[in-house]
């Protein structure tokens, strides 16, 4: 693994090169929160044009920091990102991808009460619920599109 860019010191800010040089964001790994309201679906990010797969709808989340766990990264970035007050989330389950030199958490949640997201900085085109059965019809960042259907199969199975 080498590491390229980003900020020096706690943040884990920088690109990850993979044995076959396949980039992954985080040099610590990263996280995003998938959060979900019985009410109203999941609340997806419109990722900005610039940003990797930019364009396509995605969670929010990013690069976790030095010593930061992955719950803990996943509702900070969503806090940055989409406005999420923490104390309205209440973490239900994890779905970890570990490659070995670098790993994706996705922390799933329920919104425990009503969330208005607010775009929070540039990587965002748009933040919106989207009902869970409509999730599939929008164009999906790819590894949320492979997670997709798992996470969804979950959220059924696990709803309170």
């Amino acid at each position: 693994m080498r590491q390229a860019g980003g900020v020096s010191g706690r943040s884990g800010d920088a690109w990850v090169y993979g044995p076959d040089g396949t980039r992954f964001w985080g040099r610590y790994g990263a996280a995003g929160l998938l959060l979900h309201d019985p009410a109203r679906g999941v609340l997806l990010q419109h990722r900005a044009e610039w940003s990797h797969h930019g364009g396509t709808w995605g969670i929010p989340g990013g690069a976790r920091h030095e010593g930061e766990g992955p719950v803990d990264a996943a509702v900070r970035e969503a806090g940055e990102e989409a406005g999420v007050p923490g104390a309205s989330v209440r973490v239900r389950f994890t779905s970890v991808v570990d490659l070995g030199f670098w790993s994706y958490t996705t922390v799933v949640a329920e919104a425990t009460r009503p969330v208005e997201p607010v775009i929070g900085d540039a990587e965002s085109l748009e933040l919106a619920w989207v009902p869970v059965d409509r999730v599939d019809s929008l164009a999906l960042h790819p590894a949320f599109a492979a997670a997709w259907p798992g996470l969804r199969e979950r959220i059924g199975h696990d709803a309170h």
